[in-house]
Parts: C-alpha cells; structure tokens; sequence
C-alpha cells in the first residue's frame, strides 16, 4: 500500500519484536558495518536512479517479507538495518524470530514508511537475509538428520569472506554450533604443521607453551596409528579425519573420553546418520555455509 502523506513519522520509528529469539544478538556495530557497505555497492555514487525517478519523496508504503519456501529465518537484525540505514522513520514489525521454522506463505516481518527507503533497501535486506536463511535451514536438515545421538552438527572455516560472523550465526539459527570462528580462538594442528613443527609431539609442546591457557588444542589425525600417538599427549580434542564409520567407531572406543571426538570429511545428509551413531562428539559439515542454497524470501507491498 502506497500512500501522499504531509505527515511524517516520528524518527525513532520502533522495531516491534513480536517474537523472542533464543539466540544471542548479533554485534550491532558489525551489523551495521556490513549493511553500510553492501548499500554502498548498490548505490554506487548516484543512488537509486529508478525510486527516485519515479517515486515522490513523500510516498509512504507498507509490505511484508514472506517466506516463499519453507525453511527457517535468519538475518533479520540485518534487514531491519538496511531499511533504517535509508531512512530511520522506516518501522519494521517483527513476526517470526530469527531460529523460527516458517512455512511457505508465513510473514516475517511488516515493513512500514517511506517508500523509497524500502525499495532501495529491499534487495540488501533479501540478500542477507536469503543466504542466512537458507544456512539455517540446511543446517536444520542435519541436526533433524542426528536427533537422538550424542553427537553436534558444528561448522567450519569455510565461509563467505567478510560474512563469517553472519554465516556462523545462521547455523546456530539451524541448531548447530560453530567450530573456531578464526585462527585466532583455538589451536587446530594438521598434518602440515606435524611436518613444520618435527612431529605431533613438538607440536602440542609448543601451543601448549605459546597458546593462553584458556585456547583449547586440537590434533587431525588420518589413521588409528596417528591417533594413538596423539593420545599420548594432553590435547582437548581430536578431528578424525575422513575416517569409515567403522574406524570412527574404533577411535571413539580408544579416546575414551580423554578428549572429544571430532569427524570431519565425507559428511552429507545421507552420510550423517551412521558417522553420528559411531559415538562421535561432534561432527564438522563445511558445506553449511559454503553450499547451503538461498531461501527465496520475497517482499510484497501491500494493496
């Protein structure tokens, strides 16, 4: 719905929260940050030539973000930023939380204001939105995939450069958990730094000394071999890598408890199943977020 309005809305339009995420906010300063720059890229030096060419300043509109398949939202925080970034007087009425499964069909969010901002902001505000959506969903289908083992579906490093705070948020979104989020919180020594360092056993010595003592260590190992001389010293956890579901099994059965117990490798949803029901503790999935597809999301104005 579009409306000629004298009247302007109060500045500080609100943000109504209908529903009450479980999850921790996103930073508000990295949210904006990242919304500021995708804007910028779309609006390049001139703006929106086509809303400002053929929407008057004073149009006041109302829409929705709707869910156009099903899945489960993430990214609102950042949707909402994109359209008060274009004019703060734009008021977002929130629906369905970040965390929450939606059905085709299911409104997200109202959306009310003036129309240009909401039309410039649109396709920021459904992009963040679509690709956080969608790693939320996929993570889902692995969590729903492992209901009722030990085991955590938890990411990786493998993510959308400038967008890794957001990407790991979705998948807590989905019901996962994140792994490290840089190279910065926890030691994680491959089989390169083996090589680099002069054996596993130089290796763990020296995060042990370098690393603070809150940083959790953890080793890669291939075979049962590697995992053996790995136990032999103190480490948090150990990412059994590539493994079958048979030597998985084996390896839970030799760390014992010691340390946690991480697969990685050959993980896909028709995989998971059997590599959660070895007794692993976690099990890493890259393709969470490096190939989760969008959630088509679409935003209609109202008549």
């Amino acid at each position: 719905m579009t409306t000629r309005e004298s009247a302007v809305p109060p500045m500080t339009a609100p943000v109504q929260m209908l529903a009450v995420t479980r999850l921790a906010p996103l930073p508000g300063v990295i949210v904006r940050r990242a919304v500021q720059e995708a804007l910028a890229e779309d609006l390049g030096l001139v703006g929106d030539v086509t809303t400002n060419a053929t929407i008057p300043a004073d149009v006041q509109a109302r829409a929705v973000i709707a869910a156009r398949k099903a899945g489960v939202v993430s990214g609102i925080d950042l949707a909402i930023a994109a359209f008060r970034e274009m004019d703060e007087r734009v008021a977002v009425s929130v629906k369905l939380a970040d965390g929450t499964a939606v059905a085709a069909g299911d409104v997200i969010a109202e959306i009310s204001g003036p129309a240009r901002a909401i039309l410039t902001g649109e396709r920021v505000a459904l992009n963040f939105m679509g690709r956080m959506s969608g790693i939320a969903t996929l993570t889902q289908r692995y969590v729903d995939a492992i209901a009722g083992t030990r085991a955590r579906i938890v990411d990786t490093r493998k993510t959308t450069p400038g967008l890794r705070a957001f990407e790991k948020y979705a998948v807590r979104c989905g019901g996962g958990a994140n792994h490290r989020i840089g190279l910065f919180d926890a030691v994680l020594i491959k089989d390169n730094h083996i090589a680099a360092a002069g054996g596993v056993g130089a290796a763990v010595a020296a995060a042990r000394r370098n690393a603070g003592h809150m940083v959790k260590i953890e080793v890669e190992v291939d075979t049962l071999d590697q995992l053996e001389v790995v136990l032999g010293f103190s480490v948090d956890a150990v990412l059994l890598d590539n493994m079958s579901p048979d030597t998985l099994r084996k390896a839970v059965a030799m760390i014992g408890g010691r340390a946690l117990a991480e697969a990685s490798g050959g993980v896909n949803l028709e995989t998971v199943r059997a590599i959660a029901e070895t007794g692993v503790d976690l099990i890493s999935v890259g393709a969470l977020t490096h190939s989760a597809p969008v959630l088509d999301l679409g935003l209609d104005f109202l008549d």
